[in-house]
């Protein structure tokens, strides 16, 4: 077992999220007087845009000892991967990996973490739809993640990409894996992940989730794209780090269903 030290917290800085504005309740359609990623002109820190995606520095340096930025994905407040375009999504994924690869490639941090909140559940605080890239100065964000978090039941399987229900989940109950084994393969990541994702929000459980959270991982040339739904969480895990997962019969019931989804929506050869 690898035991936590202090340099494996995360030290959060309350006065640093004075003024953080919160929206992620609120129900809005199109531009939100509000919301700070609409109000594209009075951004600041901006660290590259193409089109209309923007990385930015995090305005709240919540986190000490990190680099917080932000990639904004659309101007539309009420976009998500859920109800993007196949080219928009792809769009946003060779964005998104691009931004986090520099982060990386630049050497200046222990680990580099991207990952994604939507909805009330998923710990975000704003609607309009962005990925986090944050640099940890000193720590290691993968140290406790292992190989086999990144595998389980099979859903679809390709000479190029996997997706399969984790049997060794990070958390639980249920997480969607997406795995390619090659960067150059980012539009298949992007198309597999779009449907999982509309699957978690539309189907997943009757529909009961209208939150859930994507985390990136490298393992050599693999990129893996984590699915989770998120639900409170369970006092296993709060209390003694203890995961659950849903057993066998109703995850292969689950993975089922989705590659159902991926013959019906996916549009990628891999799935001819």
């Amino acid at each position: 077992m690898k035991l936590l030290s202090n340099k494996d917290i995360l030290v959060f800085e309350i006065d640093q999220a004075k003024g953080k504005p919160r929206d992620v309740k609120k129900k809005s359609s199109g531009i939100n007087n509000n919301c700070p990623f609409c109000d594209t002109a009075n951004l600041t820190n901006i660290i590259d845009q193409k089109g209309d995606m923007i990385w930015l520095e995090n305005k709240f340096k919540t986190l000490k000892d990190t680099n917080k930025t932000i990639v904004i994905e659309s101007h539309d407040h009420e976009g998500d991967i859920s109800n993007y375009s196949v080219e928009k999504n792809q769009e946003v994924f060779n964005y998104i990996y691009e931004c986090w690869n520099k982060m990386i490639q630049s050497k200046k941090y222990e680990s580099v973490l991207m990952y994604k909140n939507f909805g009330p559940m998923s710990g975000g605080s704003l609607r309009h739809p962005h990925f986090q890239i944050i640099g940890l100065d000193k720590v290691d964000g993968y140290k406790h993640i292992e190989s086999e978090n990144f595998t389980g039941m099979d859903v679809f399987n390709s000479k190029h990409i996997n997706v399969n229900i984790s049997e060794k989940p990070v958390m639980g109950f249920v997480e969607f894996n997406v795995v390619i084994n090659n960067p150059k393969y980012i539009d298949d990541l992007a198309e597999f992940t779009r449907v999982t994702v509309k699957y978690v929000l539309d189907d997943f459980y009757g529909g009961k989730f209208d939150s859930y959270n994507i985390f990136f991982y490298r393992e050599n040339e693999k990129i893996i794209c984590k699915v989770t739904a998120r639900y409170v969480v369970s006092p296993y895990f709060v209390g003694y780090r203890l995961s659950q997962r849903d057993g066998d019969k109703q995850v292969r019931g689950i993975a089922d269903v989705l590659l159902q989804r991926f013959r019906e929506n996916v549009h990628s050869k891999e799935i001819e």
